[in-house]
C-alpha cells in the first residue's frame, strides 16, 4: 500500500502545525493520529518525500542527484526539464499544482536570505552547495511559478576528457606560456569545466586566486585561494561584489588572477590588474561569437567610467587569446569552436583575430593570426607550431 498525496500533505500539514521535523518518529505519530494504517516501508517512503518537501526541493530531489545534470527548470507545476549535457529533456516529474510550486520557490528563497512574495515577485540567489537559483513568480509568468537551478560540476575534469589530443597541446601552450585568456560562449557551453580543466594545468609553484560569485571552478592545483562575493542582506547591506574582491586579491600576491565570470564593473579592476604585471589571468565571458567578445568588454568597462579609448588601449596591453566555445544545435555537444588571438590596429581598436577554427567534423582550419600564437606559445605543437614565425597580418 502507498500512501496517497492527499495523505502525504495531511501529514505534512500536522507536523508544520506541530512545529517539529520530519523524521520517522514524527511521520509514524502523524499517521496514527491520521488514523492510516501503513508497513515500515510505507512510512520511511512518506517520511523521505516529507523531508524533500519541507527542507529539501521535493519531487525535484531525485533529478538534482542525477550525476550528469547540470540544469533542472520548472515551467509551472506540471512541466519540469533537465539538461544532462545532451540538451534538454523534459521529464515525468510534476508537482499536484500551482501553490507546491510556489511554496518550494519561497522556500528555496528563504534559505538563501531572500524574500519571494507578490510585492518582490522575482529572485536571483545562491543556495548552499553553490547551485543557483532563480525563481518568478505569476503574474509575471502567467502559466505558472518558473524555477531555474542551475547545478555547480560534480567532478573536475581533465582536459584531456573535454577536447581532443592536437586541441589539449595547444592549450596546454597558451597555459605554459602564461598568455592572459578570456573563455567565452554562450549559456551552458562549458566554460566553467574548460576553465577547471585549464587551471589545473597551471605550474604547482604558482599561486592562484579565484574569485566567484558561487565557488564553481575547481581546478586541481597544490595552491589555491578562493574568495566569494556576497549578497546584501534583507535590508540590503553587507554586499560585497566581485570587484570588490578582485581589488582585495590583487594585495594577496596572486601568481594568476581568475574571475570566474567576469559580467560587471570588475572587469575594468581585472584589466587594470592585468595591466600591473599579473600575468596568466584569466577569466570566463558570455558572448555569442568571438567577434562579440569585444563590444560586449567594452560595454562592461564604459559602465565601470573608463572611456572608448581607454577601455581598447587596456584591453590590448591586458589580454592576448579568446577560447571561444559554443553548443551544437540537435544533440547539443559542447566544444571549443575558435581560439583568437587579440590584436590592435592601426585605429587603436582591439580585434579578435582567429588563430584556429574548429569545424564540428572537419580538420581545424588555420587562421591569419596562427604564426603570431606560434610565436607567443613556443611550446604550440606541431603542425600548428611549424608556420611562418611572421607579424600578424
Amino acid at each position: 500500500m502507498r500512501a496517497s498525496p492527499q495523505l502525504v500533505e495531511a501529514v505534512r500539514s500536522r507536523l508544520a502545525r506541530a512545529g517539529v521535523e520530519p523524521s520517522a518518529a514524527h511521520v509514524a505519530v502523524a499517521l496514527r493520529a491520521e488514523k492510516a494504517v501503513l508497513g515500515d516501508a510505507e512510512i520511511l517512503s512518506v517520511a523521505r518525500a516529507l523531508c524533500a518537501d519541507l527542507i529539501g526541493a521535493g519531487p525535484l530531489e531525485p533529478l538534482l542527484a542525477e550525476p550528469e545534470v547540470t540544469d533542472v527548470l520548472v515551467n509551472g507545476p506540471r512541466e519540469v526539464w533537465v539538461d544532462d549535457g545532451q540538451g534538454l529533456r523534459r521529464t515525468s516529474v510534476s508537482f499536484p499544482d500551482e501553490d507546491s510550486v510556489r511554496r518550494l520557490a519561497q522556500r528555496l528563497a528563504a534559505a538563501a536570505g531572500r524574500r519571494l512574495d507578490d510585492a518582490s515577485p522575482y529572485v536571483d540567489a545562491r543556495l548552499a552547495g553553490g547551485v543557483r537559483l532563480h525563481a518568478l513568480l505569476p503574474p509575471l509568468a502567467p502559466g505558472g511559478t518558473c524555477v531555474s537551478l542551475r547545478l555547480p560540476p560534480r567532478r573536475t575534469f581533465a582536459l584531456a576528457d573535454l577536447v581532443p589530443p592536437d586541441l589539449a597541446g595547444i592549450l596546454r601552450a597558451i597555459i605554459g606560456a602564461r598568455l592572459a585568456f578570456l573563455v567565452t560562449g554562450g549559456t551552458g557551453t562549458g566554460k566553467t569545466t574548460l576553465l577547471s580543466a585549464l587551471l589545473s594545468l597551471a605550474d604547482p609553484a604558482e599561486r592562484l586566486l579565484l574569485v566567484e560569485d558561487s565557488a564553481e571552478l575547481r581546478p586541481i592545483h597544490p595552491h589555491v585561494v578562493r574568495l566569494e562575493s556576497r549578497p546584501p542582506n534583507l535590508e540590503g547591506a553587507g554586499g560585497v561584489t566581485l570587484r570588490d574582491l578582485v581589488r582585495q586579491a590583487l594585495r594577496m600576491r596572486p601568481d594568476r588572477l581568475v574571475v570566474g565570470e567576469v559580467r560587471g564593473r570588475e572587469v575594468a579592476d581585472l584589466l587594470a590588474a592585468l595591466n600591473t604585471g599579473h600575468e596568466g589571468g584569466c577569466g570566463t565571458l558570455h558572448a555569442n561569437t568571438a567577434a562579440d567578445v569585444l563590444p560586449r568588454l567594452e560595454a562592461l568597462a564604459c559602465a565601470a567610467g573608463l572611456s572608448r579609448d581607454a577601455v581598447h588601449s587596456q584591453i590590448a596591453a591586458a589580454l592576448d587569446i579568446v577560447i571561444h566555445l559554443v553548443r551544437d544545435p540537435g544533440g547539443g555537444r559542447r566544444r571549443v569552436a575558435e581560439v583568437c588571438l587579440l590584436h590592435r590596429t592601426p585605429s587603436g581598436h582591439v580585434t579578435a583575430e582567429p588563430a584556429l577554427t574548429f569545424p564540428p567534423d572537419a580538420p581545424p582550419i588555420s587562421g591569419p593570426a596562427l604564426s603570431e600564437l606560434a610565436r607567443r606559445a613556443p611550446g604550440l605543437p606541431l603542425p600548428y607550431g611549424a608556420v611562418d614565425q611572421g607579424a600578424l597580418r
